[in-house]
């Protein structure tokens, strides 16, 4: 407590807020009119997100994409034959700036002309993996990038879990490229369906390690995706 309270005194709130408007970081609460309302709807939404980008974006259809951090080419071409269509459609793709199957979400969104967000688990300051700076830089000037943790502050190992239900949250439904049977895509999706969102998998061959998250989902009711139609279709029906 002490430490906290001697933490909490060296705040100085204008410089920080000088800061934060160089870095054109912003912030709203969950009382806020721009807080996203899909958020709100889940059972434990951040009170507060720092955001660095177009915030706008948070309104728009947002479908979440995530996968495994080792995703191969399986992965990317397979979600090569969905993303062109989903960003015809003007759906924004969410993910998490994580190696692999984040990274190809987030770089074919921007290359097919769309829009996207990241969702990371540590402040702003501090995007993780570092190579993923430089596409971190460009999602801030044209794209969006949120976080609920402070912009000093470190990533820490379960921020990570903790970030897979803001994913979940802002979206209508979650994308799994591929996974394996332990991984935290999986727990991405369990978020989405404790939200009372909509789950889609890639079906993968039966003897690949990184088909074995994806399969499962799809015995356990996850809807399969062979086309971007597949996904497209519920959307309009629920419209």
């Amino acid at each position: 407590m002490k430490l906290f309270l001697k933490e909490f005194d060296a705040i100085n709130p204008e410089k920080l807020t000088r800061l934060y408007q160089a870095r054109n970081i912003k912030f709203i609460t969950i009382e806020d009119l721009e807080y996203p309302p899909l958020l709100k709807e889940i059972h434990d939404p951040p009170l507060v997100l720092f955001l660095q980008g177009n915030l706008a974006l948070m309104q728009g259809r947002l479908l979440a994409i995530v996968g495994a951090r080792d995703s191969d080419h399986f992965g990317e071409s397979s979600l090569r034959t969905v993303m062109p269509d989903l960003i015809r459609e003007k759906l924004i793709i969410v993910s998490g700036l994580a190696k692999g199957a984040d990274t190809m979400a987030h770089k074919q969104a921007i290359e097919f002309g769309g829009k996207t967000i990241g969702v990371i688990g540590g402040g702003l300051f501090h995007i993780y993996p570092h190579e993923n700076r430089k596409l971190a830089e460009l999602m801030a000037k044209e794209h969006l990038i949120i976080s609920e943790y402070p912009p000093i502050r470190k990533p820490q190992k379960w921020h990570f879990p903790m970030r897979n239900r803001i994913i979940a949250g802002l979206t209508f439904g979650t994308l799994v490229i591929q996974a394996k049977k332990r991984s935290g895509s999986l727990i991405t999706a369990d978020m989405a369906l404790e939200s009372g969102r909509e789950v889609y998998a890639f079906p993968g061959p039966i003897n690949h390690r990184l088909s074995a998250g994806t399969n499962h989902l799809i015995q356990q009711g996850a809807k399969l995706i062979g086309s971007s139609e597949d996904i497209l279709e519920e959307l309009y029906f629920k419209n």
